[in-house]
């Protein structure tokens, strides 16, 4: 089985540190970005087998990223998980609608992060 490679677009240094922990042990390869523009930067050059990305970032925000993401040829089918920490009711359906796969809310549950994406690469 091919070693999956994860970006995880992410700007909070807690949240990052945690899920380098949780993909290096369950034999990912991570890829790292702090805002939207270098995420989208890594997904062109790297081209991950899926994005986790933050809604909530400096700048352009994870939806809008997850939108110029999915206009792109070569990048649109990546799956796209969003990830936040302000649940309002709504945003799980703007992360649909911007092209995001999954929603993932924070804290995160570390199990049923990992079985996410687990059942994203099974078969």
């Amino acid at each position: 089985m091919n070693k999956k490679t994860i970006l995880v677009v992410e700007d909070n240094e807690l949240n990052m540190k945690l899920l380098r922990g949780l993909l290096k042990i369950s034999n990912y390869t991570m890829l790292e970005a702090f805002n939207a523009e270098t995420g989208i930067e890594t997904a062109r050059k790297f081209k991950p087998d899926l994005i986790l990305m933050d809604i909530q970032l400096p700048g352009m925000d994870g939806l809008e990223a997850t939108k110029v993401i999915k206009q792109n040829d070569e990048l649109k089918n990546i799956p796209v998980i969003a990830l936040t920490s302000y649940a309002m009711h709504g945003d799980k359906d703007k992360a649909f609608e911007a092209g995001c796969t999954d929603y993932i809310t924070k804290p995160i549950n570390t199990k049923g992060l990992i079985e996410t994406l687990n059942k994203f690469f099974a078969a």
